[in-house]
């Protein structure tokens, strides 16, 4: 199978790949998106959409929408996971949105696929299921998509958008996942149904030694969304069989009453190792660009897996119209040469930024003590460390 006359063909259908199938649909591309799966969803529960994402969702005529389905919070606040005390907030209303051009939004997963997947059909992308590429091959002014049944397509460009073990990266950089030795929970219920006092209109995180928690609300504050992550001692001694709920309960024995008590909400039959990748300069092969977590997975102690997503969406369609000539077509090694120049030094500041701050969250002794001393020292209003993120 080929189509000749396809301008972008997307590897993957998660929300990175939709999103920017999305935005260059609406630059009025032909767009193919090609997902492995049976079927499009995604996996997991809550996610955080700064305002470098929720800009861009407003431009695109999609956020009121992610709104409705999902929860603007008053306060992101860290706590002690041992003690329970307050560290440090944020309000995210008022000042900040107006600071940042946008608001501060939890939303499911899932929900924030749909609208994208929706989008996407609605503006005329085509969608593919069971669709599993090898690789991409560029020739001449095109590329050449092989799927793994014999198929091929055709198209100028090829973006590859397949996640954390992207098959395609391997075309532009030779290395493997980095595991951090940490792994997550997760876990959702009725927000009624809390084992403990929640701060409803809060994004919550107990930080402590190896581990942290984390509570919002999601749908509307209908539903309670919790993550557990923490430290494997299992992993560091180098066991085939780590992060267990064993692991789990033993890291967060000595916490605080409200963790303990919202423990037992937790999916014990899954569990999410957290990795990520070293930071890489280039993103593109020839005809072939990397974006989302193909290019750039990082841990999620900055919440910005999605949003980075989301901005290399917008980042390339804006080059794409940069870089188009008249009739509309665009010189693509140009554009896709502008976008690797934009997007990869500011994903590799995020990607180490998410580490450090994954750092600074599980200090145990007198770096915990020194940290939980400047951070209740804070003024709430202080913005330094969040311009260079939310403000681009």
């Amino acid at each position: 199978m080929s189509d000749d006359a396809t301008d972008v063909l997307v590897v993957g259908g998660g929300i990175g790949g939709l999103a920017a199938a999305f935005a260059l649909r609406r630059a009025r591309h032909q767009v193919r998106v090609l997902e492995q799966a049976a079927e499009f969803g995604e996996v997991g529960a809550g996610l955080q959409l700064a305002p470098n994402a929720t800009r861009v969702l407003r431009e695109w005529g999609l956020l009121d929408e992610v709104v409705a389905t999902g929860v603007l919070p008053r306060r992101l606040v860290l706590r002690d996971a041992l003690t329970g005390d307050e560290l440090t907030h944020m309000d995210v209303r008022g000042d900040f949105e107006r600071r940042y051009r946008g608001p501060y939004v939890v939303a499911h997963r899932t929900d924030l696929h749909r609208i994208l997947l929706e989008a996407c059909r609605d503006s005329g992308v085509l969608l593919e299921t069971n669709r599993h590429v090898l690789r991409v091959e560029t020739t001449g002014d095109g590329v050449v998509v092989h799927g793994a049944d014999g198929t091929i397509c055709r198209g100028a460009v090829a973006l590859g958008v397949d996640g954390l073990n992207s098959t395609l990266r391997r075309a532009v950089v030779d290395d493997e996942p980095v595991n951090s030795g940490y792994v997550a929970y997760r876990g959702t219920l009725p927000l009624d149904a809390a084992a403990a006092d929640v701060e409803a209109d809060a994004m919550v995180i107990w930080i402590g030694p190896g581990r942290h928690f984390v509570q919002y609300a999601l749908r509307r504050g209908e539903v309670l969304n919790q993550v557990a992550v923490f430290r494997s001692p299992a992993f560091a001694r180098g066991e085939p069989e780590w992060g267990t709920p064993d692991e789990l309960d033993a890291a967060f024995a000595d916490s605080c009453d409200h963790i303990t008590k919202s423990l037992v909400s937790m999916w014990r039959d899954r569990r999410w190792p957290m990795y990520d990748r070293e930071p890489i300069d280039r993103m593109t092969g020839g005809r072939l660009i990397l974006l989302g977590d193909a290019a750039h997975p990082m841990l999620q102690y900055l919440a910005q897996g999605a949003c980075q997503a989301i901005e290399d969406a917008h980042v390339l369609a804006a080059q794409a119209a940069r870089h188009a000539a008249g009739g509309g077509r665009v010189d693509w090694p140009a554009a896709l040469a502008a976008t690797e120049r934009v997007r990869a030094p500011r994903v590799a500041r995020v990607q180490n930024a998410a580490r450090l701050w994954g750092e600074i969250w599980h200090v145990d002794g007198v770096a915990r003590l020194i940290r939980n001393e400047l951070f209740t020292t804070r003024v709430p209003q202080d913005y330094r460390y969040l311009d260079w993120l939310y403000g681009v």
